[in-house]
């Protein structure tokens, strides 16, 4: 067991002899714990923009938040990824008010200042009106401090110390490769059109929490499960029974991640009774293709290892019976917007896409049989925390003491707050 020096800040005690790991409740209701989160968590950690398959072509472009920011995500002239900030140089407007599409140029319709794809001011009405000394090119878009990108996950950090994208990753590298493997690498994987976005009345470190905690998922997953049961699925609905060769695991820089073999089916190449027996030659097919691609040895993990991943602070990779990317940003203590995509082999045959996809909606989809009632529980304890507005700890300890603790035990919280904790510079 790895042995971790204690401490107590103003908002953990991660105590020893005996183990005891507390966060105070008021990091989730306090203004002013956000206003810190915004300048020490957000704007110092690389931060998940997109996926490179969302831009495939030059000139494609796709307008969102990042970290609160309004960025356009998308691909110059020349073929390369580009993140710029979607507020004019000269007033500040949005040089793009479309949510995606392919252009050349983006245009501020306020006082029609245009920008190529790379951020550079290339016209303007009225040039000369301007005083002596004015330069175009000292008025490009503005740009994050880097932008990088590995296995086609780009991130951006507005941290002009931050390490590099691969040491900042650490450990959770080895979970993004798994996930990419799905596919060959000739074709790729691709983000499937379409973009779930919705908000929840709740604090966004609980949804950091719930992406991977494996102990609820009994009791309020229990609809989900039991319909698979129905369909003819072995659930025996307890978890040391259900989650095989389970564990959780610290992946370094805040992240982490929990294994196991769970008992639902998975579109890459796990088949379940569950899934129809119109689609079993379909999903062994998909193992065929593992098997081709990548070896027995490395197919059998591709496709019979389930885990959930956050990548510190808001990035969340679920892949167990479909795959999803999930981000989420808080607007006040108790509300947040969180958005999600389902991630494919860009090859896959329709047949399989079909299967992905009722897999990935039926449990993964904000209106599936999983999500809601995650939605409902975290919004539930943020209700909760009015009834001693600023006080009490939420505990944070099970599996302290054990040496190897599955993904039921909250090893990867605690690793979550250890993070957190550090970045925010806890007072002891």
């Amino acid at each position: 067991m790895v042995r971790i020096p204690g401490r107590e800040t103003e908002f953990v005690r991660d105590l020893r002899s005996p183990n005891r790991f507390l966060v105070s409740r008021a990091v989730f209701t306090d203004e002013t714990v956000l206003a810190r989160e915004r300048e020490e968590v957000f704007s110092k950690c690389w931060i998940y923009v997109g996926h490179v398959s969302e831009v495939p072509k030059p000139g494609d472009f796709v307008a969102r938040e990042v970290a609160g920011r309004p960025v356009l995500f998308t691909r110059n002239s020349a073929g390369d990824v580009r993140v710029l900030l979607n507020s004019c140089s000269h007033r500040g407007a949005e040089v793009c008010r479309e949510r995606r599409g392919n252009q050349r140029r983006f245009r501020c319709f306020y006082h029609s200042w245009s920008f190529n794809n790379d951020g550079q001011l290339v016209s303007m009405p009225d040039e000369e009106g301007f005083p002596e000394g004015f330069r175009k090119e000292d008025h490009g878009l503005a740009q994050p401090a880097a932008v990088g990108q590995y296995r086609g996950f780009v991130f951006l950090t507005f941290n002009e110390e931050a390490e590099p994208l691969t040491d900042y990753l650490a450990d959770a590298k080895y979970y993004l490769d798994l996930t990419a493997d799905q596919a060959a690498d000739s074709v790729g994987m691709i983000v499937q059109p379409g973009t779930h976005e919705y908000s929840m009345r709740s604090n966004w470190k609980l949804l950091a929490e719930n992406s991977s905690d494996g102990y609820h998922a009994i009791p309020v997953h229990k609809t989900y499960l039991d319909v698979q049961k129905s369909r003819g699925d072995q659930i025996a609905g307890s978890t040391d029974k259900d989650w095989k060769q389970s564990h959780a695991f610290d992946l370094g820089n805040g992240h982490t991640v929990t294994v196991k073999q769970a008992p639902w089916g998975r579109p890459i190449a796990r088949w379940r009774p569950s899934m129809g027996d119109d689609t079993k030659a379909t999903v062994e097919e998909s193992y065929r293709r593992l098997v081709e691609v990548h070896g027995e040895e490395r197919a059998q993990l591709i496709a019979n290892l389930d885990f959930n991943m956050l990548i510190f602070p808001n990035l969340v990779i679920n892949n167990i019976m479909a795959v999803i990317i999930r981000t989420f940003y808080p607007n006040t203590p108790g509300h947040m917007n969180v958005t999600a995509w389902s991630l494919a082999p860009a090859d896959e045959s329709p047949a399989a896409r079909r299967v992905r996809n009722e897999s990935f909606l039926s449990f993964l989809g904000p209106a599936g049989l999983a999500t809601p009632d995650d939605n409902e529980a975290l919004e539930s304890c943020q209700r909760g925390y009015q009834s001693r507005p600023g006080q009490g700890w939420n505990d944070v300890s099970r599996g302290m003491d054990k040496a190897d603790p599955p993904n039921w035990d909250e090893l990867q919280m605690r690793t979550f707050w250890r993070r957190w904790d550090e970045l925010m510079g806890g007072k002891a």
